[in-house]
Parts: structure tokens; C-alpha cells; sequence
């Protein structure tokens, strides 16, 4: 267990934020009538936050249960490369790798990578092992204890998901010229459709923008 230990250091100051995005997520729920079980069980099964914000957002703003699920999908689509990537540090048979597979979690893939394509496999799940149950048990506390709507507007907490996509934008648009091009589409499509769909449509819609990222990027001049 000592190996692991490194890893859960560094996972332990990404849990507070994981802990208040989950609660921020399971009293989001609750004004979408999604009861007291479903929320924690999504935590435990789909463990994405940007995925289940997607989801609840799709729903919210009229989409059904397949646009819900849709949006979660091609959100969650990254980790496919991303465990490609870090395959080569996984031990063990197909089952093994498949489990020591589900500490691929943004904030831990990033603090094992080593460079050259190497990562660091027990911090990798040595971060996760903080994370994983922080995200849960914060989700279970908003559940429980979700704000009234006009405290939730009072306080702010109706802006922490918003926000939460919005860092992810900012770090995506100063990646390159061409993400800046699809999140500029992206946003005309959404800008457009939500003229004439539900919201949570909309948002699938525009992700045809990122169908902009195949073709080849111009050099600058």
C-alpha cells in the first residue's frame, strides 16, 4: 500500500474540489426529480463529473433520456485515447487491466503522466483511490442536503457547473488555433438550434463541430 501513497497525496487536494463538485451535482438533482438513489448510483457507475453534469444538463433543458445519455457519451469519448495511452503501465490479465483501467480519471492521468508517453501506474490509482470515494459522498451530501432553489440562487451554486465546463473551454481554447475555431462553431450551432429545439438537443447538435478537429490545420502565415 505504500506505493500507492505518493499517488494519494496528490489526489488528496483534487478531492475537496471532487467532494463540492459532487455535492453540487447530487442537490442539481434534485430539482430534476431524480430522487434520492439514482444520483448516487449514477456517481458510482458512470464517476465523470463533466459526463453527469451533461447528462442533467441534456435533461433539464428538455432533452430525453437518449440525448441525456448521448451527451454523456461523447463526453466521456476522451478516455478511450487516454487509456491507450497509459495501457502499457497496467498489470495483470484482461480483467485486472480492466479494473486498474477505471483510475483513468482526468486529474489522475494527468498527475501520473511522466513524459515521453510513460506514466507512474500506482499514482495513477493512488489518486483515484481519494477521489473516487470523495465524488461519491459529496454527490450522497447534496443529495441529502440540497438548498431550497432560492438559496441555491442566492449563493451562487446554480453557476458551480456552469462554471466547471467553462474551465474546461478556457483550458481547450488555449490548446490551439483549431480548438478556438470548433468552440466558435460550436457556439453559432447551439446559438441556432436552441431557436428551434430544446436546449439538451441543441447541445448534441453542436458537437457536429468537433467534426472540424479532422481535417488538417492550416499553418499560420
Amino acid at each position: 500500500m505504500r506505493k500507492y501513497l505518493p499517488g494519494m497525496r496528490v489526489g488528496s487536494g483534487f478531492a475537496v474540489a471532487t467532494f463540492v463538485l459532487g455535492l453540487t451535482f447530487g442537490a442539481f438533482t434534485q430539482s430534476l426529480g431524480w430522487g434520492l438513489l439514482a444520483p448516487v448510483v449514477c456517481s458510482l457507475v458512470v464517476f465523470s463529473g463533466s459526463a453527469q453534469f451533461a447528462m442533467a444538463t441534456a435533461l433539464a433543458g428538455g432533452g430525453n433520456l437518449a440525448v441525456a445519455v448521448g451527451a454523456a457519451a461523447l463526453i466521456n469519448a476522451r478516455f478511450l485515447p487516454m487509456g491507450v495511452a497509459v495501457a502499457g503501465a497496467l498489470r495483470g490479465g484482461r480483467i485486472r487491466r480492466a479494473l486498474e483501467g477505471q483510475a483513468v480519471v482526468d486529474a489522475s492521468w494527468a498527475a501520473a503522466h511522466l513524459g515521453g508517453g510513460r506514466y507512474d501506474r500506482e499514482k495513477l490509482i493512488g489518486a483515484t483511490l481519494v477521489q473516487a470515494p470523495a465524488w461519491v459522498l459529496g454527490t450522497l451530501a447534496g443529495v441529502l442536503a440540497a438548498p431550497p432553489p432560492d438559496v441555491v440562487t442566492r449563493f451562487g451554486l446554480d453557476l458551480v457547473f456552469p462554471g466547471f465546463f467553462l474551465v474546461l473551454l478556457l483550458g481547450e481554447l488555449r490548446a490551439s488555433r483549431r480548438a478556438r475555431e470548433v468552440a466558435a462553431l460550436a457556439a453559432v450551432l447551439a446559438g441556432l438550434l436552441v431557436l428551434v429545439v430544446p436546449v439538451g438537443i441543441a447541445l448534441i447538435g453542436s458537437s457536429v463541430a468537433a467534426l472540424l478537429a479532422l481535417l488538417p490545420e492550416r499553418e499560420a502565415a
